[in-house]
């Protein structure tokens, strides 16, 4: 089951694309590893459970897993300042990925993350008529005349940084799709939170 999104409308800035990719605040690494997950999903079509994955300095997992990095086609001479990303155990088709990641601590050696979901956005002037409850609302969604169906990709980093690619159903093809730093920040945070070190007593 596809959870739905009925906040922000990212696609409300027709020029966002344009500002977006002269952002110096972008982390290139991160970037690439999040696109890379973008392209890699899209060619698996729509309809698909949250994924989630570490992101792993790339020289670490050549030097940590050798055998792993050759399958993936990583030596010593890619693995410089890049991530790689690796999928974790797929979620369960009703299982919330933002019901879950509270629940999630990644170790040391893992140097971000990212998360693929499947939403519904509606425009800013649906939410006062949203249903408050889940089912309802999730009904409301789906009949929703101007809604639409975007695939999220976002990963951050334990330095900070954020970036994110939608895809809208209505217009999938990678010359469209929309990228930046902070287009889903309540995601953004929730992935971040995975990465705060670890309180021990």
């Amino acid at each position: 089951m596809r959870e739905q999104l009925v906040n922000d409308d990212p696609f409300s800035q027709p020029d966002l694309r344009a500002d977006l990719d002269a952002d110096l605040d972008t982390d290139p690494a991160l970037a690439a590893a999040v696109l890379e997950v973008e392209s890699h999903v899209a060619g698996e079509g729509w309809d698909r459970p949250a994924r989630l994955y570490a992101l792993v300095e790339t020289a670490q997992l050549v030097r940590a897993e050798p055998a792993l990095a050759a399958m993936m086609g990583l030596n010593a001479d890619s693995a410089h300042g890049s991530l790689t990303p690796v999928e974790q155990d797929q979620l369960g088709s009703r299982e919330v990925l933002e019901e879950v990641l509270p629940s999630i601590a990644w170790p040391e050696g893992v140097a971000g993350c990212a998360a693929v979901v499947e939403r519904l956005v509606l425009p800013p002037d649906a939410d006062a008529a949203i249903p408050e409850d889940p089912r309802a609302a999730e009904e409301f969604a789906r009949s929703h005349p101007s809604r639409q169906e975007v695939r999220i990709v976002a990963g951050v980093t334990r330095a900070g940084a954020s970036y994110c690619a939608l895809r809208l159903r209505a217009h999938d093809d990678d010359q469209s799709v929309v990228v930046g730093t902070d287009l889903v920040p309540q995601l953004t945070q929730l992935l971040a939170a995975t990465l705060d070190p670890v309180e021990t007593e």
